[in-house]
Order: C-alpha cells, then structure tokens, then sequence
C-alpha cells in the first residue's frame, strides 16, 4: 500500500474515533477530496456539517471557511489543518476599514460575500455566496444603496446581472481568479473552439464575457453533467478538475491558465489532516458577540428564496 492510501486509511479510522466529519473544497487536492465526507462550496459544506451528529468538524479549506462552520455550529469543534490557509480577498476588508466607509454611506446595505472573515460579517447586513449574490442583491429595495464587500469582481457581476447603478464595490479580488485574462482564454479557446467556457465570478469583467456560462463552482459542476456538450474550458481553480473528472467521465476539461492555483487551498495535506485528528488542533472558534452578529446577516441570507 502507498504512502496516500495508507495515510487515507489511518485518517478514516481516526476519524470514527474522533466522530469526526471532514468537508473538503472542490479547490483542494485530490486526495484530500477523496478522504473527505463532502465536497463542495464552503458555505453549503458548513450547512451539511452543522445537520450532522458528528462532533467534530475537520475543515479542509481556508480560515473564513472554517469560521463559518463554527458560527453555525457552535457546538462542534472545528479543526482546520493548516492554519495558515488564509485567504488573500477576505483580508482585503477589515472591521476599521469597513467601519469608516459605512460612515461614509450610512444609508448603505452591506452586502458581505461570504469569503470574508467572522468579524466582518458581524459588521454587515446580509451575506451572500458567489450562487446567491444576484438574489440577495435582488431582495433589497432599488431604493437603498449596496456596499458589496470585498470582490469587486464579483460585485460588478452581480450590479450588471441585477441592473443595480447604485452598488458600490470594495476594491478587493481574488488573487487566483484575477490573474487569468481575456488572451489565456482565447489562447485555450483556440485549441478547442468547440469547448464550452464556464467561468466563475470571481473572474475579471472581460473573463466573464466570454463565458458559455458563469457560475459557482457547484453550479458549474451542475452544468458540465446537465450539459450535451463533450469539452469545457475551466476559469477558476484547479481543484476542480478532479470533481469535473469523477463526475463527468468521457466529458474534457481544459483548464483555462496554469496560473489557476491557490497555494492556501493547496497547503492542506494529508499528513495535516492526519495531525490535526491526533492532536485536535488547530482549533476554529468565534467570540460568542460576534458569532451572533455574523449569523444573524447568514441568516438573512439564508431566509432568501
């Protein structure tokens, strides 16, 4: 047996001993997807975890992510393995930053992606996720001004999409999906002119005019099987071609740029799967104030239909 399949063995059998319940983003390598009880976008793995029984929660992903699984989860305990996989976006907006535009624009909503940490959250009025944004956006009045934080990308998307001339974006983006152009598709597109372009929000205004489709990661894996179509071109994040390989067999995917890896995502591994389990560490928690703030804007969302 090698090293992968042996670790992945020790971590399931250390797993039913913790109760353990381990989610890992479609982002994360391969092997860490294949030990993982779901695989998904972060906000709706927090929701499966939290209607678990398991009592403990191992998060592989990145910090916000794991804040999330213990706002609505509270009484697990929440494991993230590397705990320095942070997220460069969700940095880009802090609470005294946030604080001082809302003095700016108090009669603002602000509209909080939900790659941003527990305490801006706190500080916002409803979150949203890259698969939600246009309907929360769209259930506040016209009326009211829109502070989006932190992706400006994905907020320029959502005000187009919304017909909102009155959405203010945060100056923040991913540092994964910005780096792909207009040019790294065409080049792809050129190989494969028959492929269908799904691209992720998160992309640059000029990446999303070229898409067949734009979509959360899950939404564009509910394409890719739903869809007649035999090749894809992919604009986001590696990590997903394992999900996109498993779950459409026969079915290409070309990733759009090699430049389309995040070295957070990327730093969970095995071996820290394994230590955390042993050592249930490092540890997730939210103070008890800001946790009931930053539910409460979940929530919102949440009570969307």
């Amino acid at each position: 047996m090698d090293k992968i399949n042996k670790l992945s063995e020790e971590i399931k059998l250390l797993k039913e001993q913790r109760k353990a319940v381990i989610l890992s983003h479609v982002y994360q390598r391969a092997e860490i997807q294949e030990i993982a009880d779901f695989v998904g976008d972060s906000l709706e793995l927090s929701r499966k975890a939290a209607g678990t029984d398991a009592e403990v929660i191992v998060f592989c992903g990145v910090h916000f992510m794991a804040e999330s699984a213990a706002i609505l989860s509270p009484q697990k305990t929440v494991l993230l393995p590397e705990k320095n996989a942070g997220c460069p976006m969700a940095d880009m907006v802090d609470v005294e930053s946030l604080r001082a535009k809302k003095s700016q624009m108090p009669e603002a909503v602000v509209v909080c992606y939900v790659n941003t940490s527990a305490k801006v959250k706190a500080e916002s009025d409803i979150a949203c996720t890259s698969a939600n944004a246009v309907s929360v956006v769209n259930s506040i009045s016209k009326d009211h001004p829109i502070l989006f934080i932190p992706d400006k990308n994905l907020g320029r998307y959502v005000a187009g999409k919304a017909s909102r001339n009155n959405l203010t974006v945060w100056e923040g983006f991913c540092n994964t999906h910005d780096k792909l152009t207009r040019s790294d598709v065409l080049k792809v597109k050129a190989d494969h002119p028959g492929a269908l372009v799904l691209v992720h929000p998160e992309c640059r205004p000029e990446v999303v005019d070229l898409a067949d489709a734009v979509a959360s990661t899950t939404g564009m894996l509910k394409f890719a099987e739903e869809s007649p179509a035999q090749e894809f071109i992919v604009c986001t994040e590696t990590g997903i071609l394992h999900q996109f390989n498993k779950r459409c067999p026969g079915k290409r995917f070309y990733l759009a740029s090699s430049k389309l890896s995040c070295p957070n995502m990327k730093a969970t591994t095995l071996d820290k799967v394994y230590r955390a389990l042993v050592t249930m560490e490092p540890r997730i928690t939210v103070p008890a104030e800001v946790r009931k703030k930053a539910l409460k804007s979940l929530e919102r969302m949440l009570a969307i239909k």
